[in-house]
């Protein structure tokens, strides 16, 4: 703190800046890395600079090496001490490395904000002076495909009560750039904690057999129940989770297929239509639902017959949540509690226009995942009344919960 409080008054003495390339918080940082430094080499040999009288062995201080580090206030010039036998290993600052702890998270950080690295050389040039080239950019950020994979194959949860199933699409070169789906699985597991159980990579026509493969994944890792899936109209989907999980309930997103059903009706008569609707959706029962749909239908079918078409074929997998009350209802008519996670997936993916390949999106969105926003809500964290959606689900589904 002494050091420190000397180079501020000698800092305001002679009028030097905080920052830039002279400034004070690198010469701070120069005098924190080089006072770690030693002090790592003092506890190495045993006995403090000058300190002769607690010296044993032979080995003993043997100058300096000037080293250019980068950190989170740009490049920074330092003394790194030596010992003569050559044995003193640092940890502040590794040997061979030219990054300190903390670089290396403002590039991650930066990458998984949707910067592409041409993007974030420019920040590090303007913001740090720090000259970093693309390449290292890239092995920096490389550094979480590891991590990525472990995530990927980690274990999951025997039962999950509700799984919810969205898809995005993000541009990724495949011999041409193509729109390619990319699956998001949420699960909320007994505890009520959501949490990103899978993400994967379609072609856009998956139908049964693709779902499939991606759907094995969560039970290959584990899950051998779930109890409500709520998803979009996505083709195979239902399918695929039978064959899966076979006492499961499949549950259609009721926003999904709303927003579908104005795609087939004129602008003018959404307000009527979405009255409607709601009327059906929110009926207090199977039968009352029945009762307000075939109003709807004597009114639109003539006029949209493809918009009624939708909800006949649709029926089967939108009516499982109509036997549920209030509290579990809202848990799982629509897959929008991961709106949040997909906004940011395409602030994360739009400017960069598309991916050379599918494990650099995946590594995108990852980041994203792990990296919650400050002060913002996130995608994993505690399901809001949970005890009595559980208490609920308990009575509809008795001992498949297992609650302990």
């Amino acid at each position: 703190m002494r050091v420190a409080r000397e180079l501020i008054e000698k800092a305001r003495a002679e009028g030097v800046s905080l920052v830039g390339p002279n400034g004070l918080l690198r010469q701070l940082t120069k005098t924190v890395l080089e006072a770690a430094l030693n002090a790592e080499l003092d506890e190495h040999l045993g006995y403090e600079k000058g300190d002769s009288a607690g010296k044993f062995g032979s080995n003993e201080r043997n100058g300096s090496s000037a080293k250019t580090v980068c950190t989170d206030v740009g490049e920074v010039r330092i003394n790194v001490p030596r010992d003569r036998e050559g044995t003193f290993t640092p940890q502040i600052v590794p040997k061979y490395s030219r990054r300190v702890e903390g670089f290396d998270e403002t590039i991650i950080s930066l990458y998984a904000k949707g910067l592409t690295t041409g993007e974030i050389q420019a920040h590090l040039a303007d913001i740090y002076q720090a000259e970093v080239s693309r390449e290292l950019i890239s092995k920096i950020t490389d550094k979480v495909v590891d991590e990525m994979t472990s995530w990927q194959a980690r274990p999951l949860d025997r039962v999950y009560p509700v799984v919810l199933i969205d898809a995005i699409y993000v541009k990724i070169r495949d011999g041409a750039v193509v729109n390619r789906p990319i699956y998001v699985a949420v699960g909320i597991d007994l505890a009520g904690e959501r949490d990103v159980l899978g993400v994967w990579v379609g072609t856009g026509g998956e139908g049964a057999k693709g779902w499939l493969n991606h759907l094995s994944d969560l039970k290959n890792r584990g899950v051998e129940d779930i109890l409500i899936v709520a998803c979009d109209g996505l083709k195979g989907l239902p399918e695929a989770i039978a064959t899966l999980w076979p006492h499961a309930t499949v549950q259609l997103c009721v926003v999904h297929l709303v927003r579908a059903s104005l795609r087939y009706a004129s602008k003018k008569y959404w307000a009527s239509i979405t009255k409607q609707l709601k009327q059906i959706y929110t009926a207090p029962t199977p039968d009352a639902a029945e009762a307000a749909f075939a109003e709807f239908c004597a009114e639109w079918e003539d006029r949209y017959p493809a918009m009624i078409r939708l909800w006949r074929n649709s029926w089967d997998q939108f009516t499982p949540f109509l036997e549920f009350p209030p509290e579990l209802r809202k848990l799982v008519y629509t897959t929008n509690a991961i709106e949040s996670l997909n906004a940011r997936f395409r602030q994360a993916t739009r400017r960069r226009g598309h991916f050379p390949n599918e494990q650099a999106a995946l590594k995108v969105l990852y980041l994203v995942i792990k990296n919650p926003l400050k002060n913002r809500s996130n995608i994993t964290g505690k399901t809001v009344g949970w005890k009595q959606a559980l208490n609920t689900l308990a009575m509809y589904y008795g001992d498949r919960l297992n609650v302990q």
